[in-house]
């Protein structure tokens, strides 16, 4: 009874390093088309677009979070690749510009995050 107990312990602890290895939990990397939106002045104001593009760089180099808006007006918050980054400059350069961003996905709150792997 006693090897019994141990083989399925020794089976159940396989099984759950099995999933940890295959990355179950880790985040999907994924590539998202859309406008990078200075999320303070479009959510207040609706301030985007080509005539808002100075502003926007000046907010994101201050800190204020950068979004990327996709067509159906999806926001998706982004994040720099590491924590106690900023957001790189690539995307401050290109706000309120069309790109696609690649990076981790992550949820939670009912929000949707993507680190900024890439900015083309």
């Amino acid at each position: 009874m006693r090897h019994l107990a141990l083989l399925v312990l020794g089976l159940l602890f396989a099984a759950g390093a099995a999933v940890i290895a295959s990355g179950a939990d880790a985040p999907a990397e994924k590539s998202v088309t859309g406008y990078l939106t200075d999320s303070f002045c479009y959510s207040t104001m609706g301030a985007h677009g080509a005539s808002h593009k100075q502003c926007a760089m000046g907010c994101a180099k201050k800190g204020i979070p950068v979004a990327l808006r996709e067509e159906d007006g999806k926001m998706i918050i982004l994040l720099p690749p590491k924590d106690a980054e900023p957001i790189p400059s690539d995307v401050i350069d290109k706000m309120e510009d069309k790109v696609t961003v690649t990076g981790k996905e992550y949820q939670s709150g009912g929000v949707t995050f993507l680190t900024v792997e890439s900015v083309k």
